[in-house]
């Protein structure tokens, strides 16, 4: 029986995109305080009855049309809103991880919202028509990770009744491993810079900190000034080639973790990375392309 339940809600509280909340959308029923209302509007009947009191019928008469009024300004405060879900595309574990909620209205009304998220409940005052509440959330491990349902409900004006709808998310994002900081010099061993065996390129101006060994002493003895030869390995010495393969550790995870952190240190120091995977590589690049598709990869090892 629970098991039907759950796949009526899913089926008809599905979030496939915006989402205008329609009369079918929201359910409404009694809340905490309006079974003790309900209560007082039995015992005023009763008592007014027993007694052919007028006074005591018209008070009870008074606080039924308050409750059917809470009915109808309780089910006004969800009806009629269009709700958008943005997600990150990727993330990484433990880093935040961010579900943006945006609420639109044609016309601008005042709603008090509660809204849920597994164990986080945010109160949001609507006042604007669009209005975005942030949720953060957090990756417990690499791969793919499925958004929670989310929950939105109200009880103005009175806590009688409460309004409330469900959003059931079939969204989810990819989370890259968490960085471990190996050294890069243990994963890769650049070339001696060899003045006589690699290509000559350019000259430039020589700047404080170069080698004395890399000037150009003909320009020197004409007179033109101090340069520095620079050669094809300049390029090469700075790339960096960081190989599953290669990573010190006999666990997967690990490995991943690893290969994670020497691509963070790449994009700190600036070295042009390159990444091979047992069933998939990334070519030498650098910046956030290159880091998203390295992040990519990793996520979906």
């Amino acid at each position: 029986m629970a098991s039907l339940w759950q796949k009526w809600l899913t089926k008809r509280f599905a979030y496939t995109g915006e989402k205008t909340l329609t009369q079918k959308d929201v359910l409404v029923f009694m809340y905490q305080q309006g079974y003790l209302f309900l209560v007082l509007i039995l015992i005023t009947f009763v008592a007014g009855v027993n007694y052919a009191n007028n006074l005591i019928l018209g008070f009870c008469f008074l606080i039924s049309a308050v409750l059917c009024m809470s009915f109808y300004l309780t089910f006004k405060q969800l009806h009629g809103m269009r709700l958008e879900i943005n997600v990150s595309e990727l993330g990484q574990v433990g880093q935040v991880l961010h579900l943006d909620v945006y609420i639109r209205q044609n016309q601008v009304l005042t709603r008090y919202l509660w809204i849920r998220c597994e164990d986080q409940l945010y109160k949001l005052c609507v006042t604007e028509q669009k209005q975005q509440l942030r949720i953060p959330l957090h990756a417990p491990q690499r791969g793919q990770f499925h958004y929670p349902n989310i929950q939105i409900y109200s009880i103005y004006p009175f806590g009688l009744v409460r309004a409330w709808t469900y959003l059931y998310l079939n969204k989810s994002s990819w989370i890259a491993p968490q960085a471990l900081s190996p050294e890069l010099e243990n994963k890769h061993h650049p070339q001696q810079f060899d003045k006589e065996m690699d290509e000559f390129r350019e000259l430039r101006t020589f700047r404080e900190g170069d080698s004395l060994q890399a000037v150009s002493w003909k320009q020197v003895a004409r007179g033109q000034g101090l340069y520095i030869k620079v050669f094809e390995q300049y390029s090469d010495q700075h790339r960096i080639d960081i190989d599953y393969n290669h990573m010190p550790s006999a666990s997967h995870e690990e490995k991943l973790s690893m290969m994670m952190g020497l691509v963070e240190q790449c994009e700190q120091q600036q070295l042009n990375y390159a990444m091979y995977l047992p069933h998939a590589e990334l070519s030498s690049g650098l910046g956030d392309a290159q880091l998203y598709q390295a992040q990519l990869l990793l996520a979906q090892a």
